[in-house]
C-alpha cells in the first residue's frame, strides 16, 4: 500500500500545484480556460489513440471486463438514488450526490493506470472509459431528471446524447480501436504525432484538474458529501471487486477496473449540475473532498487485492 501510495503521489502533488497556481492567479484565468479546451479536444483524444490504436487486446477478457465496471456501477447508482431519498436530502442536492456516487474522473483514472502499469495499463483503461463513459452519462442524466423533474432536464436528454455521440474521448477510442487489427506497426507521421501530444496530456490535464478544485463550501455540507463519497469511494469498488470475484476477473482488468471504481468523481458534475438545476454548491464540494480523499482510499482499495 505504501508503495503503490509513493507511486501516484506525484499525480496529487501536480493536482495541488494546479490548485495553487490558478488561486495564485498563475497565469490568468483565461490560460485555465482554454487549457481545459486544449486537454479536452487535442491532447487527450491523442493519447487515447495512440494506446487503443498499438495494443494487443486479444487476449483481454472483454465481456467480463464490461460486465464487472457496469454491474458495479448500477449498485453505485441504487446506493446514490436510494440512500439520499431514505435520509431526506432535498431533490436538488440529491441529484448532486448521484452523480457523487456514480461518475468518475477520466483524467485521473488515465493518470493512474499509467503510472502503475505503463502504457498497457494505459490502454486498458482507455477501453474502460468507452464503457463507461456513454453509460454513465445517460444513466445519470435520466435519473438525475426524474428526480428534478424539469423542463430544461427532459430538453437537456437529446442533448447528452449528442454530447456522447460526439464526445473526443469515446471517438478516439473507437477509431484507435478500428484502426487497430488493420495495422501491424505504428503509422508514420500520424503515430509519431499523437505520442508526442500524447506525452503533453497527463502532466498538462492534471494541472488542469487542480486547477478547478473549490475548498469553499466543505463544513456547509458534510452530510451529503459523506454519502457520495461512500458510494463512489467504497460502495463502487467493493461492488467491482464482489462482481469480480463472481465472474473471474483478474490481473490488469480487475487492476484497472478498481482505478476507475475508487477514482473521484469528474469535474464535469458541476456544470451538469448548474444546467439541470441541481445543487451546484455541493457539487464543486465533493468534487473536492473525494479528491482529497481519494489519495489515501486509492491504494487502499488497490492493496485489497
Amino acid at each position: 500500500m505504501l508503495q503503490t501510495a509513493l507511486s501516484i503521489m506525484p499525480i496529487f502533488v501536480l493536482l495541488v500545484l494546479g490548485y495553487t497556481l490558478r488561486r495564485g492567479g498563475i497565469p490568468s484565468a483565461e490560460f485555465w480556460q482554454q487549457n481545459d479546451r486544449l486537454v479536452y479536444w487535442i491532447l487527450m483524444p491523442a493519447l487515447l489513440f495512440q494506446n487503443t490504436s498499438t495494443t494487443d487486446f486479444s487476449a483481454m477478457p472483454v465481456g467480463a471486463f464490461g460486465l464487472v465496471l457496469v454491474g458495479a456501477l448500477i449498485a453505485a447508482l441504487a446506493f446514490g438514488f436510494f440512500v439520499p431519498v431514505l435520509m431526506g436530502v432535498p431533490r436538488p442536492s440529491a441529484s448532486s450526490v448521484l452523480q457523487g456516487a456514480t461518475r468518475h474522473n477520466t483524467f485521473i483514472a488515465l493518470a493512474v493506470s499509467e503510472r502503475l502499469f505503463g502504457a498497457e495499463g494505459l490502454a486498458t483503461a482507455a477501453l474502460a472509459s468507452a464503457i463507461l463513459i456513454p453509460v454513465t452519462n445517460f444513466s445519470a442524466v435520466t435519473i438525475m431528471v426524474a428526480m428534478l423533474s424539469g423542463v430544461r432536464g427532459a430538453r437537456l436528454i437529446p442533448a447528452i446524447l449528442n454530447d456522447v455521440a460526439r464526445n473526443p474521448f469515446l471517438l478516439a477510442v473507437v477509431v484507435g480501436l478500428a484502426v487497430n487489427p488493420l495495422i501491424d506497426n505504428e503509422i508514420p507521421v500520424l503515430h509519431d504525432v499523437t505520442t508526442i501530444l500524447g506525452a503533453a496530456a497527463l502532466p498538462v490535464m492534471l494541472l488542469s484538474v487542480g486547477a478547478s478544485l473549490k475548498l469553499r463550501g466543505l463544513a456547509g455540507n458534510a452530510r451529503p458529501v459523506a454519502i457520495s463519497t461512500i458510494g463512489k469511494l467504497a460502495v463502487f469498488p467493493l461492488a467491482i471487486l464482489a462482481l469480480a470475484t463472481l465472474t473471474g476477473l483478474d490481473g490488469l482488468e480487475l487492476s484497472i477496473a478498481l482505478i476507475f471504481g475508487a477514482a473521484p468523481t469528474a469535474s464535469a458534475s458541476y456544470t451538469l449540475a448548474r444546467q439541470m438545476g441541481g445543487d451546484a454548491p455541493l457539487m464543486a464540494a465533493i468534487i473536492t473532498a473525494q479528491t482529497v480523499v481519494a489519495f489515501v482510499t486509492l491504494p487502499l482499495t488497490l492493496a485489497l487485492l
